[in-house]
């Protein structure tokens, strides 16, 4: 049985897909996965690859999620960024950034964020 969190992240990750189709991007990759870690969404958006992490929260007890991107987390992404580069396009001279989608759950219906540029290339110490 899969786990609620694992539902209720799934769903997010879902609906930030859509958002982000309505914003122009094009969905390329969700839940690109290497022994490192993972990357929620890649999409195109422009002339640019797009790595995107989706943090998803019911509430604000635990803070606004786009707090919850830390810097250890930049750097696991970053990493697995680097792998997706090398192995789908053999190099990482392409014009990319990483962005931030965060859902938060209210009474009414989710409201969504999309955070461009985010942060930088985090290189692991």
């Amino acid at each position: 049985m899969i786990a609620k969190r694992t539902l209720f992240g799934q769903s997010g990750e879902a609906l930030a897909a859509r958002h982000l189709k309505r914003k122009g991007y094009k969905i390329i990759d969700r839940n690109f996965r290497t022994r490192r870690g993972e990357i929620d969404i890649i999409a195109r958006h422009r002339d640019t690859l797009v790595f995107i992490e989706v943090k998803t929260r019911r509430s604000l007890t635990f803070g606004n999620p786009k707090w919850a991107i830390t810097p250890a987390k930049r750097r696991k992404i970053s990493q697995v960024a680097l792998e997706y580069l090398l192995k789908t396009r053999g190099t990482t001279r392409i014009k990319s950034r990483f962005d931030v989608v965060t859902i938060q759950h209210t009474a009414d219906r989710p409201m969504v964020e999309v955070i461009a540029n985010a942060f930088e290339l985090a290189y692991p110490k």
